[in-house]
């Protein structure tokens, strides 16, 4: 404990750290926001093991009625960062016109797989989280964008030991690694995030209440 976030090089760590209430945060993403007539589109980025399933949770939990989508089932064996335009034309682009979402990505189709991607079009927020939902090509469909940015090393070790630490889990992270650094690196959603907040507070001697508050970075360019 103690000791600065490290991101890859190619990411600049958002240092200094700040606490700040999770309330107060989404409230100002959302004012900043045009107002629509629509659920209100928030993404939620990071790398893999980087706390953003956990952070898209917690944003999610205050809006009573808000909906979740993670990039794994529109990505649902497509390959790992190739599912962008089901995203789009199968989630996004129905609600930004108002419709609800009933959607069976075609890898679903194809593999029978039960059920199908639902959003109401009544909803009041979508959280949207998965490693590459704020990319260029989507970006401007989300009325905001959080970054949550990571420690390489804890992230890897954190990762790998949630999935059980099997020699074939280990090779898939390192697997997936290898397509997310350059991807990443040549993206940069980081720089078009509306804020930066730490997915792993507990390096950082920043005190804070991890019940309320998240700890709010600066954009280094």
């Amino acid at each position: 404990p103690g000791r600065v976030i490290r991101p890859p090089a190619t990411e600049p760590e958002a240092a200094p750290w700040r606490a700040r209430t999770i309330a107060d945060v989404l409230d100002e993403l959302r004012l900043a926001a045009d107002p629509v007539e629509r659920p209100f589109l928030l993404a939620v980025d990071g790398r893999q093991g980087g706390g953003q399933t956990s952070m898209a949770g917690r944003f999610a939990a205050l809006v009573p009625g808000t909906m979740g989508d993670h990039t794994d089932d529109e990505g649902w064996w497509e390959s790992f960062f190739g599912w962008d335009e089901l995203m789009l034309e199968g989630i996004l682009e129905p609600l930004h016109r108002g419709e609800t979402v009933d959607y069976r990505p075609p890898a679903w189709e194809s593999r029978g797989r039960e059920g199908s991607i639902a959003v109401p079009a009544t909803a009041p927020m979508v959280v949207f989280e998965g490693v590459g939902i704020s990319r260029r090509s989507l970006g401007p469909l989300f009325d905001a964008s959080v970054w949550v940015q990571s420690d390489f090393d804890d992230a890897n070790r954190r990762g790998i030991e949630r999935q059980g630490g099997s020699q074939a889990e280990t090779d898939f992270w390192w697997e997936w690694d290898r397509e997310e650094q350059p991807f990443l690196a040549a993206d940069r959603p980081w720089e078009r995030a509306d804020v930066i907040v730490c997915g792993a507070p507990y390096l950082v001697e920043v005190e804070y209440d991890p019940a309320s508050e998240v700890l709010v970075g600066t954009r280094h360019e």
